[in-house]
């Protein structure tokens, strides 16, 4: 049977508290990342967590990840008079982190990249990133941790 919650929005944090007596109160910080978590309750090394979030930057520089409203691009190049100019190319910033990204997942491997992506690039926790692999309970730390030491083994981090 679940119990009714009571939820309070301050300074970006979610404290939950039982409406009726007994239980417990928890409180979430919705601005900190699954891998920040991690970090923070000693899952996670400092070289690892490093590495994950030189990998995320890499994805949102290269603006991988998906669009929530519309492309606001020019039109596409017409023969006349009055046509929309040229469309621009991509710059050479996001280009380079596409790059950086793609190698660095290449490095990982398809069977690790999976949840290094989920996790550390699409925010998802590790409960979620293991029920959609279809992985048992308690996997996605152990292959999260192989993941990053993988990952940081790329960029060099000693």
């Amino acid at each position: 049977m679940r119990e009714l919650v009571e939820r309070v929005f301050e300074d970006g944090r979610v404290t939950e508290r039982p409406s009726g007596r007994g239980g417990r109160s928890v409180t979430v910080n919705l601005a900190e990342s699954p891998l920040s978590w991690l970090r923070s309750r000693g899952h996670v090394d400092v070289r690892q967590y490093e590495a994950g979030e030189r990998l995320r930057a890499d994805y949102e520089t290269a603006e991988l990840g998906p669009r929530v409203t519309m492309r606001w691009d020019a039109a596409p190049a017409g023969r006349g008079r009055r046509s929309a100019p040229d469309a621009l190319d991509p710059t050479l910033a996001g280009i380079a982190a596409k790059r950086r990204f793609d190698a660095a997942m290449q490095a990982v491997g398809a069977g690790l990249g999976d949840v290094l992506w989920r996790v550390v690039c699409a925010g998802e926790g590790l409960t979620m990133a293991e029920k959609a692999l279809g992985w048992p309970s308690r996997s996605g730390k152990l292959v999260l941790g192989l993941a990053l030491d993988r990952l940081a083994d790329h960029y060099g981090l000693g």
